[in-house]
């Protein structure tokens, strides 16, 4: 009979430990045996060293029923020949699908969770007390600095873009007031297509677009257009997607919306600088929309440039951040909950990468998106602009659109070396796919080991057909057939909730707190003429209290989060053994080499950028 020396702990949180007594039982393949008297687990108290044997829940303890938890080495279907935990897996996951349902917020979106209030979630998905009270305090912070701002403006007209400054107080970053000094000039325009709050918009141009059509009188700069195109330094950002999308009323105030097209050109200095920007697609019948050009009168270039930074903080906002980084996301968690029991290998990778991404996507539906929400109140796509705008961008959920290496490949930013987003995207999407290749290799010895494992296939199924609502039409796989595409989708779900969600997310503090730099709404048509005036563009720009209100929002959701966890860094081991711990180590190592070269880098720039900086990317869309 072996001497068994047991440790039982609990979370360290505010809320976590317990003063009950447990009963422990040891189940073996030949036997089970009751550990001793009833114990009392501690709190906070890590496993010792040596060697030794863990078995990880990480997970609320409820009710006074048996909790049965696998040693923690991962084990696939085919790990497991004798079927010794068959039946706690199918247990498992029977509870999990009465527990995680399929939701459908709004027909023709991509699923969610099912739940349409925090106390509708699993106890397991909400956040822990010290995560809760500083969102509801920061939430709290904010709307007590929106009332003071409206306070103070309330009777005051505003006529100059400096009056913004008023508002302009409390929290700013430092890159958030170089905005607001320099907004106004084209290289910093030009800037935010490459490495701003929205960098996935723009792609080199293969030729000049359809819509594009030229004046009378437009000619040379026409043959500007073909120079840059023939010497590939030809990029466009085109927001067709907005086009026919109806504008929000606020107040009773009719608000507006534009679809823009800006054509750039890349210089040798890496300077990213607009040549023409169209505000609206042309229409049959009607003249050709008017090109706006850097030659044009200083307020009327200002309000093209004003207009298509308001169409890029709808397209960021919605498709880029909330789409692909948060709604995706939640697919990922809850196919992952349905599918893979605790004991898989892919759980235990994945799973740390999907901490409190339920509840912040509630608390979005419930609060930005919802009616009446952030969105309906403030910008120009509210009021059910952003939805019909959210089921148009599923379209464009492709695969290969997730994978950087062939997003920035498709859109012609591999190798531009101003493009820091790209560079920076491709190193991690690099480092995570070794980090899963080391853990796949470790549990699939060959190819058809992937193919005969029904688990991994139906969570693969699952995500595709299911909660992308037919992803296989946009190249997402429906089953995974060797390890290099076990590797690559892993990758993918990993990268999704870690790097691509952090670049949409850590810029808006920097670069959306200057109102005029991203307006939230616009309360004029586009221009058609060529006669704007200040007063026309502050009658555009957001009012004081619109302006307040994104102002407030942005510091909220864009502030560093003081409890957070960097990629790669959670504390909870979900794997034992040396093997899969080596893997994690070197991993770390990599982030770890990885945040000092982008340091270093950054010492050397002008304006350095961090959305990548694996110390500053969360482990998980938890914000």
């Amino acid at each position: 009979m072996g001497l068994y020396r047991i440790r039982l702990s609990t979370g360290a949180s505010l809320h976590a430990g317990s003063k009950n007594q447990v009963q422990l039982w040891l189940v073996g393949q030949h036997g089970e045996a009751a550990l001793g008297k009833r114990l009392w687990p501690a709190r906070g108290k890590g496993p010792g060293d040596g060697d030794e044997v863990r078995f990880p829940c990480y997970r609320w303890v409820e009710g006074d029923g048996v909790l049965s938890l696998p040693e923690g080495t991962g084990r696939t279907v085919g790990e497991d020949p004798q079927g010794l935990f068959q039946k706690h897996r199918e247990e498992e996951l029977e509870e999990r699908r009465k527990l995680y349902r399929w939701g459908n917020w709004k027909d023709g979106l991509i699923l969610n969770v099912a739940g349409t209030k925090l106390s509708d979630l699993p106890v397991d998905e909400r956040f822990l007390e010290d995560k809760r009270v500083d969102f509801e305090a920061s939430l709290a912070k904010g709307l007590a600095d929106l009332a003071i701002k409206d306070s103070l403006n309330v009777l005051t007209r505003w006529k100059d873009l400096d009056d913004f400054k008023r508002i302009f107080w409390c929290g700013q970053s430092k890159l958030a007031e170089r905005v607001r000094d320099s907004w106004k000039e084209d290289a910093l325009f030009g800037y935010q297509f490459l490495n701003g709050a929205n960098p996935m918009v723009l792609r080199r141009s293969a030729h000049l677009p359809a819509r594009l059509v030229f004046p009378p009188g437009m000619e040379e700069l026409q043959a500007q257009l073909e120079k840059e195109l023939e010497g590939g330094t030809l990029f466009e950002a085109d927001f067709s997607l907005l086009d026919g999308i109806k504008a929000n009323v606020i107040l009773c105030s009719q608000q507006y919306l534009a679809a823009p097209l800006v054509m750039l050109k890349l210089q040798p200095d890496g300077k990213l600088l607009p040549m023409v920007i169209q505000l609206q697609l042309p229409s049959a019948g009607s003249p050709p929309p008017p090109l706006f050009l850097p030659t044009d009168p200083p307020m009327v270039w200002l309000l093209a440039k004003c207009w298509v930074r308001s169409s890029d903080f709808q397209l960021h906002e919605l498709q880029s951040h909330l789409l692909r980084g948060h709604l995706m996301a939640e697919v990922i968690a809850v196919a992952t909950m349905r599918c893979l029991p605790s004991i898989h290998p892919i759980f235990k990778l994945i799973i740390p990468h999907l901490r409190y991404t339920l509840e912040i996507n509630v608390r979005a539906r419930t609060g930005l998106v919802s009616d009446m929400g952030i969105f309906d109140q403030v910008v120009s796509t509210g009021g059910g602009g952003h939805v019909e705008l959210l089921k148009r961008a599923g379209g464009f959920l492709t695969y290969s659109s997730f994978c950087p290496p062939d997003d920035l490949a498709d859109r012609g930013l591999l190798g531009v070396k101003s493009s820091f987003y790209a560079q920076d995207a491709l190193r991690l999407w690099e480092i995570i796919f070794r980090y899963v290749e080391g853990i796949v290799s470790l549990h699939y010895k060959t190819d058809v080991v992937v193919k005969d494992d029904p688990e991994l296939q139906t969570w693969c199924r699952e995500i595709t057909e299911i909660g992308l609502q037919g992803g296989q039409d946009r190249g997402f796989p429906v089953s995974l057939q060797s390890r290099d595409q076990v590797c690559r989708f892993v990758t993918m779900c990993i990268f999704t909730c870690t790097g691509q969600h952090s670049s949409v997310h850590l810029g808006q503090l920097d670069w959306y707190a200057w109102v005029p730099n991203a307006p939230c709404t616009m309360r004029l048509p586009p221009p058609t003429t060529k006669d704007a005036t200040l007063e026309t563009v502050m009658a555009t720009l957001p009012n004081f209290h619109q302006a307040s209100l994104q102002m407030s929002m942005t510091w909220q959701l864009g502030r560093r989060q003081p409890i957070m966890v960097a990629v790669g860094q959670h504390e909870e081991e979900y794997f034992s053994g040396p093997e899969p711990k080596a893997v994690l180590k070197k991993f770390r190592e990599e982030l770890a080499a990885l945040d000092k070269e982008i340091e270093n880098r950054n010492a050397k720039l002008d304006m350095p950028y961090e959305y990548l900086r694996p110390s500053l990317v969360e482990n998980s869309v938890a914000i």
